[in-house]
């Protein structure tokens, strides 16, 4: 049985290279929400409570003077409708978490720290020790890097060129390696991505977050279905009066 602090070691060796291939990210966001027009503060004080990647940068498109609200809201609703089904799969796996803890450590799930959780309830029991050894790091690694670019703002320049803009997308393909279960898997994997690329060329951002959401789901559904029972097991009658 793993004790508090090798809850600790496990959560910060397991969230690192999430952390260090969320800064090039927060940096570009900084830097771009500054070319917006928002402050270092206004940076800081948006990823601390939104604390959405994705749904931030689809925000910061949309921004304009006076801001679209409603444009602006339902752009976060469906960008983060994902992290229902996320919190609905992990909830039953935080047992030992009291009713504050819950509430903090979902409100900054992550894609990173959900996968990276849901793969170590595969073995062990999630703890506090371990979510927030995890999530602690990795909030405070993006409100560090996306108000450090927004300081430095068009100094950063475009991160294509030294390939940051793919450091996402690989951490991504590694999180679904850990989890391939085969035939489902792929299924799910190519009907998710296959939908949310023609929706991206089709309609944009923010659609093809959920429509491959979707896809992904209804694919996974049909595949598990077809899929074999494995054979129930003999039983076993043991005789009370001895061997």
């Amino acid at each position: 049985m793993s004790t508090m602090r090798d809850d600790v070691r496990r959560g910060l060796s397991d969230i690192w290279p999430a952390a260090v291939a969320a800064a090039p990210i927060g940096l570009l966001f900084g830097a771009v929400a500054a070319g917006k027009g928002l402050s270092p503060l206004e940076v800081f004080l948006m990823s601390a409570m939104v604390f959405a990647g994705g749904a931030q940068f689809a925000a910061i498109e949309l921004w304009a003077q006076p801001a679209p609200v409603a444009a602006l809201v339902f752009s976060t609703l469906l960008i983060n409708a994902r992290h229902v089904l996320m919190g609905a799969s992990l909830a039953p796996k935080l047992t030992g978490f009291s009713r504050g803890q819950k509430l903090l450590g979902l409100y900054y799930m992550a894609d990173e720290n959900w996968a990276l959780a849901e793969k170590r309830a595969r073995t062990h029991r999630l703890t506090p020790a371990y979510w927030f050894a995890m999530v602690v790091p990795f909030v405070l690694g993006w409100l560090t890097s996306s108000t450090l670019g927004a300081v430095i703002g068009a100094v950063l320049g475009d991160p294509k060129r030294l390939g940051a803009d793919f450091a996402f997308t690989a951490l991504f393909i590694a999180l679904v390696a850990a989890f391939w279960k085969g035939r489902v898997t792929f299924w799910t994997v190519a009907a998710a991505g296959i939908a949310s690329a023609v929706t991206y060329r089709l309609a944009g951002p923010p659609w093809h977050v959920a429509t491959g959401a979707l896809a992904g789901l209804a694919a996974a559904w049909l595949a598990a279905g077809d899929a074999p029972t494995p054979p129930l097991a003999k039983p076993v009658i043991v005789d009370e009066a001895g061997p």
